[in-house]
C-alpha cells in the first residue's frame, strides 16, 4: 500500500529524525515536509498526503491551528507530535487519537505507523470526530471531560461523561460502565480521573471511579471502609485510604 507522508515541525532535527524512521519502510513512497504551521496548510490543500505527523508545539500558528484551518473534516489521516504538554497527552488518550511523545523513540514511531496504514487499508472514515472532540476538550475550561471515544468493532462512538455510572481499572485500561453495557478505554485509571469533574466522580479505591449521581446508599463497613449501593445495583467496596473523600461526600451529598 503505498503511502504518501507529511512531516511537519519547526525543529530541522525532528524532522528530519522522522524521515530517517520512515525511510526504512518500503510502502513509504514519498515524504514531504513543512518547517511551520503556514506550510504544512499548503502543504496539505495542494498535495493531499495520506498521513500527516503533525508537531503540536510551533510558533506562530500551532498544530491545532493548522486543524482548525484545514478543517477537521478536510484532514488526512495525522498522528501529532508533542513535547511536554500533559493535558494534549491526556486529551489525545481520551479522544483515542494518536500521537508520539518527543522524543520519538523507533518503537513507539514504528507501532503508531502500523497503527495508522491498518485504519487507512481498512478504509475507515477519518478521524473527524475524534479530532472535534480532542480539540473541544483543549479548548473548553475548566478543562473536564464532557464526552469520551470509545472503540468498538471498528467503529467510534461517543459517551456523554455523565452517563457513566461508574469506572473500573483493569490493568492498562479503564472499564466504562454505562447502563447495561461497559466499554473498555485505553487509558490510566489516574490519567482519566484527572480528566473527570471532581464534582460528579469521586476515587473510592485504587480500582473504582463512581458517579455520585448514581450513589444510593452508602453503608459503613470495617475498618473506614464502605460499601456504595448504586441505582442500578451495584455494590461498590470503598478502598480504607479513601475514607476520607467518602465522609465528604456523605457530608455534602451531590
Amino acid at each position: 500500500m503505498p503511502l504518501t507522508v507529511l512531516i511537519v515541525d519547526d525543529e530541522p532535527l525532528a524532522r528530519e529524525g522522522l524521515r530517517m524512521l520512515l525511510a526504512d519502510d518500503p510502502e513509504i513512497t514519498a515524504v514531504q515536509e513543512a518547517k511551520n504551521g503556514r506550510e504544512a496548510v499548503q502543504r496539505v490543500r495542494e498535495g493531499r498526503p495520506d498521513l500527516v505527523f503533525l508537531d503540536v508545539q510551533m510558533p506562530e500558528m500551532d498544530g491545532f491551528s493548522v486543524v482548525h484551518e484545514i478543517g477537521p473534516e478536510q484532514m488526512p489521516a495525522v498522528v501529532f507530535v508533542t513535547a511536554h504538554d500533559q493535558y494534549a497527552i491526556r486529551a489525545f488518550e481520551i479522544n483515542a487519537i494518536d500521537y508520539l511523545l518527543k522524543p520519538v523513540t523507533s518503537e513507539r514511531f514504528v507501532q503508531s505507523l502500523a497503527r495508522a496504514k491498518a485504519k487507512l487499508r481498512a478504509r475507515e472514515p477519518n478521524q473527524e470526530n475524534q479530532i472535534l472532540s480532542l480539540l473541544e476538550t483543549i479548548a473548553s475550561p475548566p478543562r473536564y471531560l464532557k464526552r469520551i471515544a470509545v472503540l468498538s468493532a471498528g467503529k467510534t462512538s461517543f459517551i456523554s461523561v455523565e452517563d457513566v455510572d461508574w469506572i473500573r481499572a483493569a490493568e492498562n485500561y479503564a472499564e466504562l460502565h454505562v447502563a447495561q453495557a461497559s466499554h473498555l478505554l485505553h487509558v490510566a485509571m489516574n490519567t482519566l480521573e484527572k480528566s473527570l469533574d471532581p464534582e460528579i466522580f469521586v476515587r473510592i479505591h485504587r480500582s473504582f471511579i463512581v458517579n455520585l449521581r448514581r450513589v444510593k446508599q452508602v453503608q459503613p463497613a470495617s475498618h473506614g471502609e464502605y460499601i456504595l449501593l448504586l441505582h442500578s445495583g451495584v455494590r461498590l467496596q470503598s478502598g480504607r485510604t479513601y475514607h476520607e473523600r467518602i465522609k465528604a461526600m456523605i457530608a455534602n451529598p451531590f
